[in-house]
């Protein structure tokens, strides 16, 4: 189920999913580690350890619970609330994804996502982040070019970034 939001995805005749820039969807990204709290708030955002990076991608309890891989939707998904959204666009973040359906809590669908999007973040959803540890990787976030859609299916991987010895990154997702 991991996908992508275009800004068509709240706002009709916005962008689609083939407009997203390839330079957001490809780069280095931090997977945070937001285990343990209810719902992504700017108050939690702001006593995360979050650099100054361009994707954020959130670790959460979503994980422990195994939710991406449960037979049925859950409604009580760990979430980014719209203050959430918003402390997210004024640090910078062109691309956030977590680690189930929705990034907006479910009884808050819109307005964290007429956030994200209408700054022009790039929202990635349904994310598997079993076995992930926090850190910094290279993101790669391949969405299909379905050229009008307001979202598409997309292969996300995290590859660990490479030390001075010069190994070959490990692969993750």
């Amino acid at each position: 189920g991991t996908h992508v939001d275009a800004p068509r995805h709240i706002f009709a005749g916005r962008e689609g999913v083939e407009t997203l820039p390839l330079d957001v969807l490809i780069g280095p990204a931090r997977v945070v580690d937001a285990r343990g709290v209810p719902a992504l708030t700017a108050s939690v955002l702001a006593r995360l350890d979050i650099p100054q990076v361009p994707r954020l991608l959130f670790l959460t309890d979503n994980t422990v619970r195994g939710l991406v891989h449960a037979p049925r939707f859950h409604e009580d998904f760990v979430a980014v609330t719209a203050d959430g959204a918003r402390w997210l666009v004024e640090r910078g973040v062109r691309l956030v994804g977590i680690d189930y359906l929705s990034i907006a809590p479910f009884d808050e669908a819109v307005e964290p996502h007429r956030v994200l999007l209408a700054a022009g973040v790039v929202v990635v959803e349904g994310l598997d982040l079993t076995n992930v540890p926090p850190g910094d990787y290279e993101l790669l976030c391949l969405p299909m070019k379905v050229v009008g859609a307001d979202g598409a299916p997309a292969r996300v991987v995290l590859r660990e970034l490479t030390s001075t010895s010069g190994t070959t990154p490990k692969r993750r997702g």
